[in-house]
């Protein structure tokens, strides 16, 4: 005979079989039952374990044993995969209400395998023989099992909401399952809540008693957005917490941070790898001893901090960079009418409710029948008990039982099985006794049967029964919360434990840079000697000292046009006479780039703009908030030429007027407005002509100096304030604002001072008021301070008085206005 060949395309045969294959991995393995919150192989195993007798208040059988018998009868699978997921339901720190109570080693939260199942032994717990109950009353669906050699539940008639009190977890093809583990308290709370009112909401209502995940390790949770999205579509992300405290040694005066709950899943000993491997590469420096003393009592992780740390800091930091901070993703998926579908809180608690109903119907159904098959037999057999000489006569005469049986049923109207009942009854029953006891038992039973017919009847008496069994099962295994939820996520900052104040910020030519507190510094009358403001090499001088709040946000712009981001407190604190911290240590700046200036900011509003200038007198205009989010190698600030360097950066508002002076002592003033405001990485645009040599008489060109002017310093105008100039050999004035005319950008200026060798050239400048006072430091790093209403005011074209006494082949280099502390704030 010829075969007929069936051709199919490979594209339909492919797209059958892959379906076909994912929905049996949907529905056979990696998704819980929305009823009872158990995959298959989970199921089997308790189900293996209830027929196998091993109950609560039984004694331990191995473990080998359990898998052997799940494998012979119901999981056609690998031993392993049986075995794991036994282990799981023993472990206590992964589930909330453990299923299986495990004797030996089950694995540790350290990520300890469990030992060999031929070591180990199990048996059910409490809880799962609730999730048992009832299951041999035809309560729920039994099929054939893989070889149809006996059956097994399609799910267990579970009173306990087990899907949510444990969640679950999986990976099915296509799709994903997360669902967080829950107290039972709150849930059972919920579950009569729907029962008592099925009008009730998910979010307002609901979460009044179900706060959100509790999980078997603790924890804190942060926020209530991601547990509101899961309760109300299904989804959320929250975010868990290590919880730690903070302990104090009196004697040592040190702090420690004491960690005594993980996050969920959290393995402790990867989590203290992790935080070694951070101290090691000094990406957390604070700690200077961890070790673990968890016991059988909980966790315990104790990190020693070394003397003067601020252990909220080292703690933020711990939570950022490890997994003491983790964000867990609830998709609240699972099997309805084996279909994946992805459910709210109510939804979930709706269909516990539905299966809840089923079974007690069906329990219902079962006892009904089974109490009316009983007091049908008793009806019989008082009837026999009425007429006992005549039955026993009746007996008695008969040949076979089954004549018996049938001269029973003719004469007195039994049926067969009551006949049979009576041949069967024992003689003791004919004592007025036992005769007795039939006659309550049948009472009873009628009392029974009108009752379970009222529950079959009545909808509000059925929701009553659901009720009263949630709160048995409340009673019995309710327990305190364990994970705790703060309302916002809150994150201590170092602003938050640092107290504001004003600090010194001194950075020298080798971009040492330190700072100390304002007040270190004392005040000195003009033409003192000053004090050190910094210790330096011989090839080493002060460049640049400003004041700015430790709140303040640090942009250090270099000579090369670049941009890094830094707060103050982060820059190290060190005595008056100490060097210092490199900023390469502390910026991720480019090899031969030098810090050419440094601006304190509040913050990144928007309505603000930066002006700077380079050496060759280019001026640019750009918004504040192009530079709020700098890149760890810092940004472009201003496209600079080959031949020209940023020297300095203002914050203004847009509608400011710009001085600009160089180091012959030129000066322009022009709007700002002049200036077009362009982008973070553009070039500018001439703010002042610069003068070549012969420009000017060699006798305003001190001594040494040639080629073309540069400029020296930038200020934005403030009427009423006077403008300070200061020379490199300590000479300097004040000359009035108003002094200076305004003029078209890119002119070639005025005079400011008479830059001759006596005064040498212009070192820097400064707008100043009546009440400020200023620090100069010199090249080899001597400062003084200095009052403004002990400096002259001037006219432009003079070289000023003596204002700084400084040693022979030193010069100034840095002029800084001392700020108030509500000056400060008003201008940043």
């Amino acid at each position: 005979m010829q075969t007929q060949e069936l051709k199919i395309p490979v594209e339909e045969e492919m797209k059958s079989s892959y379906l076909d294959y994912a929905m049996s991995v949907i529905v056979g393995r990696a998704l819980p039952e929305i009823r009872d919150g158990l995959k298959p192989v989970q199921r089997r195993i308790l189900y293996a374990m209830f027929r196998e007798g091993l109950l609560s208040n039984r004694k331990y059988s191995k473990c080998a044993g359990v898998v052997g018998e799940v494998l012979k009868k119901y999981h056609p699978h690998g031993d392993m995969a049986v075995y794991d997921a036994l282990v799981r339901m023993a472990q206590d720190f992964n589930m909330r209400y453990s299923l299986i109570d495990g004797q030996g080693n089950f694995g540790s939260i350290d990520g300890d395998p469990p030992a060999a199942y031929r070591y180990t032994e199990a048996r059910l717990t409490n809880l799962s023989e609730a999730m048992l109950s009832d299951i041999d009353k035809e309560t729920v669906d039994f099929v054939p099992n893989f070889d149809e050699t006996t059956e097994e539940p399609v799910v267990l008639p579970t009173r306990v909401p087990n899907l949510l009190i444990n969640g679950s977890s999986g990976i099915a093809v296509g799709m994903a399952t997360n669902i967080p583990p829950h107290n039972i308290g709150e849930i059972i709370d919920g579950l009569v809540m729907i029962l008592e009112n099925p009008l009730v909401t998910t979010e307002e209502e609901l979460m009044e008693v179900i706060k959100g995940p509790d999980f078997p390790t603790g924890g804190v949770i942060h926020g209530n957005k991601g547990i509101i999205d899961a309760y109300t579509h299904g989804r959320g992300l929250i975010q868990i917490r290590a919880k730690a405290r903070i302990e104090r040694d009196h004697r040592s005066e040190r702090e420690s941070i004491v960690v005594i709950e993980l996050p969920y899943q959290v393995n402790k000993a990867r989590l203290m790898e992790k935080i070694a491997e951070l101290i090691r590469d000094k990406k957390i420096e604070g700690i200077s001893e961890l070790r673990d003393e968890s016991a059988r009592d909980g966790i315990r992780i104790v990190m020693e901090l070394k003397r003067g740390e601020i252990a909220e800091i080292v703690l933020n930091q711990l939570y950022k960079h490890t997994q003491m901070q983790t964000t867990f993703g609830i998709i609240m998926l699972a099997l309805v009418n084996n279909q994946p579908r992805i459910l709210n809180l109510k939804r979930m608690l709706h269909y516990f409710i539905q299966h809840r109903r089923q079974i007690v119907l069906r329990r219902s159904q079962f006892e009904l029948r089974k109490a009316e098959e009983r007091a049908h037999i008793l009806e019989g057999i008082k009837i026999a008990l009425e007429h006992i000489d005549e039955v026993i006569v009746l007996i008695k005469r008969s040949k076979t039982p089954e004549e018996a049986k049938i001269g029973l049923s003719q004469r007195f109207s039994l049926t067969d099985i009551q006949a049979q009942a009576i041949l069967e009854m024992k003689l003791q029953r004919l004592t007025g006794l036992e005769r007795d006891k039939v006659i309550e038992e049948r009472d009873a039973l009628l009392k029974e049967i009108d009752r379970l017919k009222q529950i079959l009847g009545s909808e509000i008496l059925l929701r009553d029964i659901i009720k009263n069994e949630l709160i048995e099962i409340k009673k019995s295994y309710a327990d305190n919360r364990r994970t705790d939820i703060v309302e916002e996520t809150t994150e201590i900052t170092v602003e938050d434990l640092i107290t504001e104040e004003d600090m010194v910020v001194t950075i020298s030519h080798q971009d040492y840079i330190k700072r100390n507190p304002l007040s270190l510094y004392r005040s000195q009358r003009r033409g003192g000697k000053g004090a050190t403001a910094m210790e330096t090499k011989e090839e080493d001088f002060v460049k640049q000292l400003f004041v700015a709040s430790t709140h303040s946000y640090m942009l250090f712009f270099t000579d090369a046009g670049r941009a890094h981001w830094l707060k103050v407190h982060q820059i190290p604190e060190a005595g008056r006479a100490a060097k210092g911290k490199a900023i390469v240590n502390l910026l991720p700046m480019i090899s031969k780039e030098k810090i050419a200036t440094v601006l304190p900011v509040r913050d990144f509003k928007d309505g603000r703009y930066l002006v700077a200038v380079t050496k060759k007198g280019i001026v640019k205009k750009t918004e504040l908030s192009a530079y709020s989010n700098p890149r760890a190698k810092g940004i472009i600030a201003i496209s600079i030429d080959e031949d020209d360097e940023l020297i300095s950066v203002k914050l203004t508002d847009g509608r400011q007027e710009i001085l600009l002076c160089t180091k012959r002592g030129l000066s322009i003033r022009f709007k700002e407005e002049d200036i077009r405001s362009v982008g973070r990485t553009a070039r500018g645009v001439k703010g002042i002509t610069l003068g070549k040599e012969g420009h000017r008489k060699k006798s305003n060109r001190p001594l040494g100096d040639s080629g073309e002017d540069e400029v020296v310093g930038i200020e934005i105008i403030t009427e009423g304030t006077t403008i300070l100039t200061v020379t490199e050999n300590g000479y300097g004035k004040r000359t009035a604002v108003s002094g200076y005319p305004i003029q078209s950008r890119g002119g070639k200026g005025v005079i400011t001072i008479k830059a001759t060798s006596k005064v040498g050239n212009v070192a820097g400048i400064a707008q100043v008021s009546e009440d400020d006072e200023i620090m100069m430091v010199t090249a080899e790093g001597k400062a003084i301070r200095v009052k403004i209403k002990e400096i002259p005011v001037m006219s432009r074209n003079t070289q000023g008085v003596k204002l700084f006494d400084i040693d022979k082949g030193d010069k100034v280099v840095c002029v800084t206005i001392l700020a108030e502390k509500e000056e400060t704030d008003k201008e940043i």
